[in-house]
């Protein structure tokens, strides 16, 4: 990669604190692609996170570890680290339940940060980062997601600036962002969430808020009344999306999109929480008149309440794993599928739950871009690394070298990305209609997502991405500002490259 072949080689040519910087960089860059999961508390961000893990082993509880950030990253053996403010480790086991213990036994006020280590096929690909919970518990969580997040700033003083080799605060946090962002919403997108977004999205290596490394979910889709939604014929799912698409509209150019969710499903389907122990007292529940079963629906209280032949204990436990609408749906598929067994009752509540949405998106946004948005966000530490350097020919070499870097064909994805959240972050100013084309080609990695025209022709879209190419040669030259030129030129070279690898397909 031409970003770990700069650090490479400018390596040897500046101060041995700079360098330790670059070293950082490089190991990120060779590390799976970090995605810190961000949001309110109680929003269910560590359900969700248990969901995408496919293992319910981060707490959901408010308790010491839900005041931590926890990330969860691929290990050959399971197991837990607690790692203190002072460097120190602490290797604990899972729970007997697999999750990480409640309590940790320690003085949490010394814990800088909580490393889960899963031999879990996910996070060979993935990093998933819990964080605590905004507007939550107290401000020393806020400050450990910040400083693990990068977000701390920190003034060096002056007796700092001279005799250590070791990695500064400022250049630590400018390389120990997460890369990406997976935001949780519920229904209701507040001001604050909306600065929440701004600064955890400011917070990663890249630097800059944008589409191309954050997105949203709206979790807790099934607790939306859909009489509050317009449009949506009653339908609790049609009211989750209409609502999703309405606080996309809200975050955008933030995130790439906004995705209903239920998390708790979500996680019970996909964590084997959902047993056949479940799926015979779902078939049970659906053998009872019908208008019993929806009078018991009404209410968690009615329904663990109602006298029925499930013992009281199995429907709470229901509830615990699926809650009414998941309750709802089950009874739903096994009535209209008598025969359905435990797994196939499972797959329907996962496809309920839009875990599977998620994860394409993910796919798309983050997984397939990895390598683009690592390097934009190594190239953004290395910058901040020479910026904070006390030497100004150490500064200028390392900008030198960026320049040469970026003047690459091969840098393309970079420019594309600079583009972006030049246009995203409104640093340059376009007219909607060209930053929404703008944010399209560069927010997604399939082709025919980019070129507005997704399962279309190759023909059609060889076509369309010569003539879109062809528009924004002359837009660069004849109608934009300088700031608008620069964004145009790089468009009109992704479509170009677009063009040559549809028509060579």
């Amino acid at each position: 990669m031409s970003v770990a072949n700069l650090c490479h080689r400018l390596q040897s040519q500046v101060s041995a604190r700079t360098a330790a910087g670059f070293a950082e960089v490089l190991r990120r860059l060779g590390a799976p692609l970090q995605v810190a999961v961000a949001g309110r508390i109680k929003s269910g961000k560590s359900t969700l996170v248990n969901a995408l893990i496919g293992r319910r082993v981060a707490p959901t509880d408010i308790g010491e570890c839900t005041r931590l950030v926890t990330r969860f990253q691929y290990g050959t053996v399971d197991r837990v680290e607690i790692v203190f403010t002072d460097g120190r480790k602490q290797v604990l086991p899972f729970a007997a339940d697999g999750m990480i213990p409640a309590e940790l036994g320690v003085d949490i006020e010394k814990v800088s940060h909580i490393e889960a280590y899963l031999t879990n096929a996910v996070l060979q690909g993935m990093t998933v980062i819990d964080t605590p919970g905004l507007g939550s518990l107290d401000a020393a969580s806020v400050s450990r997601t910040e400083q693990l997040l990068g977000a701390a700033k920190h003034r060096k003083d002056d007796e700092d600036e001279e005799g250590s080799d070791e990695l500064d605060d400022t250049s630590r946090n400018a390389v120990a962002g997460a890369e990406a962002v997976l935001y949780v919403v519920t229904q209701g997108v507040r001001a604050d969430d909306q600065q929440a977004l701004a600064a955890f999205t400011a917070a990663t290596a890249s630097r800059e808020a944008g589409p191309v490394n954050a997105i949203a979910v709206l979790n807790k889709a099934d607790t939306i009344t859909p009489e509050s939604v317009e449009g949506s014929g009653g339908d609790v799912w049609k009211a989750a999306t209409l609502l999703a698409e309405k606080q996309a509209s809200t975050l955008k150019p933030r995130v790439a999109d906004v995705l209903p969710v239920i998390g708790l499903i979500a996680e019970s389907a996909e964590s084997g929480g959902f047993t056949s122990a479940d799926a015979e007292a779902l078939r049970q529940l659906a053998e009872l008149d019908d208008d019993i079963l929806q009078t018991m629906l009404i209410s968690a209280d009615i329904f663990t309440s109602w006298e029925c032949d499930v013992p009281s204990g199995t429907r709470l436990r229901l509830l615990e794993k699926l809650d009414l609408f998941g309750v709802s749906h089950a009874v739903e598929a096994i009535r209209k599928e008598p025969e359905l067994t435990a797994g196939a009752l499972r797959r329907s509540l996962l496809d309920a739950s839009g875990l599977e949405a998620v994860r394409q998106r993910l796919s798309i946004v983050f997984a397939a871009r990895a390598d683009g948005i690592k390097a934009a966000a190594a190239l953004a530490s290395v910058t901040a690394l020479a910026h904070a350097s006390a030497d100004p020919a150490e500064r200028q070499r390392v900008h030198d070298a960026i320049e040469v870097l970026l003047a690459k064909p091969e840098a393309h994805q970079l420019r594309l990305l600079e583009a972006l959240t030049l246009v995203a972050s409104g640093a340059v100013d376009m007219p909607e209609d060209l930053s929404e084309e703008v944010l399209r080609v560069g927010s997604n990695a399939d082709i025919g997502a980019q070129l507005g025209k997704p399962g279309a022709p190759r023909p059609e879209l060889a076509a369309h991405a010569l003539e879109r190419a062809g528009w924004w040669r002359s837009f660069a030259s004849f109608g934009a500002t300088p700031a608008q030129s620069r964004v145009a030129h790089v468009v009109h070279r992704a479509y170009f490259l677009m063009w040559q690898q549809v028509r060579e397909a």
